[in-house]
């Protein structure tokens, strides 16, 4: 398992910094203390490559934290002044780890924005929602680091971005509701202001895909 170098900051703003992170073997031996502490046997034949294989999982769960969406963003800015109508992604399947339980959650991202000058290429939006989806989160603030960084790199209109999600520590424990899903939204700029832009948008993605 390769060791991670640096942790980017998970919340925009926070003025998180470089963190010194733990080698493979000391994440490894932090997974044999949790197996005994739920009555398991590390050693037991069924568990001797737990460690390892637990440790290299979250390490690939979380590689949104050596990734920096605007990088990812900022290779791909094009100019387009004539094209001012709404670009919408829609239906981007992501999947991440709550931060308080580390338990997944999981669903789709709608994300659009209304261009101004410039337009981005369309794998860079699922890329930046990857990016920040595989850090531990919590949805809301999930959904407004998407937003937030669209406006900032891109300077459109307005950008919209709407999450829906099933949380297993909803499901697996606490309440134990099976059907819930969780939605949270981020509107900016016009999305924000505009009522009939922002119905358009949430007319489109209600539609069946």
């Amino acid at each position: 398992m390769a060791q991670a170098k640096r942790h980017l900051a998970p919340a925009i703003g926070n003025g998180a910094g470089l963190v010194k992170v733990p080698s493979p073997s000391e994440a490894e031996a932090a997974v044999r203390t949790l197996l005994r502490y739920m009555g398991e046997d590390p050693d037991r034949e069924g568990l001797e490559r737990t460690p390892h294989r637990v440790a290299s999982a979250l390490q690939f769960l979380t590689r949104g934290y050596n990734q920096d969406p605007k990088d990812t963003i900022n290779g791909a800015l094009f100019s387009e002044a004539e094209y001012q109508e709404m670009i919408l992604c829609k239906d981007l399947d992501f999947y991440s780890l709550c931060e308080h339980h580390m338990l997944p959650f999981f669903g789709k991202a709608h994300v659009a924005y209304l261009p101004s000058k410039r337009i981005v290429g369309l794998s860079k939006v699922p890329r930046m929602v990857e990016i920040f989806a595989r850090r531990l989160q919590v949805q809301e603030r999930l959904t407004r680091q998407i937003a937030q960084t669209l406006m900032s790199e891109i300077e459109p209109l307005g950008v919209a971005v709407v999450l829906e999600a099933e949380h297993m520590c909803m499901r697996m424990r606490g309440v134990e509701k099976q059907n819930s899903i969780v939605m949270t939204s981020a509107m900016l700029g016009v999305f924000r202001k505009n009522h009939e832009t922002r119905q358009e948008f949430m007319n489109l993605i209600r539609k069946a895909s």
